[in-house]
């Protein structure tokens, strides 16, 4: 899975360059940049996508060996370089298309909950500035496989009210009850082009945020983004939670209507709390110094 910077144009606030697992911002040396919505154990995924094993080529014939040199004298002993680092479990999510059935989330706001002992993954740690969200996509079909009538993408795009896209959106509780008010949202952006791959998108204006505020991810249509498992291939299971703001009588079903929260200052009920699935999303945070 290719991990994709994409670069806006000019007048942004972000520097076009890729830094470790963020990007460079326009004065990010004044505060601390956090991750919010990734788990302890998520490592990112650089690479292309794992594509299938090809047939394996015939021996070439094998060369004259080498004669043996002669020894040559001890080197200096020097210090010990720092360690390297060391393989460790990818709790990070991987999504589960073109996996049959194909899951993805479909027209509503949603935002995780929990991922095994960690809590609160997605609430904003500290005042600052969203400057760049993160999300990995799985990779549904565009061909028709046997005994089918159409792609996943094509059926995607057909039941969910068009092509596939998202966007963040910061949101804040309200009471009791589970009610959210909608304090600012990204644009939505179409994710097709990036499917099979992590892709960060620069926000042309950052969003401010306070401290106990909510990232959440919009999907006015749809997009592959639920997983199962983590990369390493663990599954989930029940200690992995997220919610969305579907009504209560369509928490198990399609709602007939969008249920996406898109209006700023709105307000609504997040009653539905799935289990087993990740939110394969995250933002980059600026604290405010």
């Amino acid at each position: 899975m290719r991990r994709i910077l994409v670069v806006l144009g000019l007048g942004t606030t972000l520097i076009a360059a890729a830094t470790g697992f963020g990007i460079a911002t326009a004065g990010s040396a004044l505060g601390t940049e956090i991750h919010v919505g990734t788990a302890p154990g998520d490592i990112v995924v650089y690479g292309t996508a794992p594509s299938s094993t090809g047939a394996t080529g015939t021996s070439g014939t094998t060369g004259a060996s080498d004669t043996t040199g002669t020894s040559g004298t001890s080197g200096l002993t020097t210090s010990s370089g720092p360690t390297g680092p060391t393989t460790t479990p990818n709790s990070a999510p991987a999504p589960e298309c073109p996996a049959n059935p194909c899951l993805a989330m479909t027209r509503t706001t949603g935002f995780q909950v929990k991922v095994g002992q960690a809590h609160s993954i997605t609430t904003i740690p500290a005042d600052g500035s969203i400057v760049a969200w993160t999300v990995s996509l799985g990779a549904p079909s565009a061909t028709v496989a046997p005994g089918e009538k159409e792609s996943q993408i094509q059926y995607f795009d057909t039941n969910e009210g068009g092509a596939a896209s998202a966007g963040i959106a910061i949101l804040k509780p309200v009471g009791h009850h589970l009610y959210y008010s909608l304090v600012a949202q990204s644009p939505v952006v179409p994710l097709q082009p990036y499917f099979g791959d992590t892709v960060e998108i620069p926000l042309a204006s950052a969003i401010a945020v306070k401290k106990g505020e909510i990232l959440a991810l919009t999907v006015p249509t749809w997009a592959p983004v639920l997983a199962l498992a983590s990369a390493d291939g663990t599954a989930y299971g029940r200690f992995v939670s997220w919610r969305a703001s579907r009504p209560k009588a369509h928490c198990s079903k399609i709602p007939p209507t969008q249920t996406a929260q898109q209006s700023v200052d709105s307000l609504q009920q997040y009653p539905c709390l799935y289990q087993s699935a990740r939110l394969a999303y995250s933002a980059l945070l600026v604290t405010t110094p």
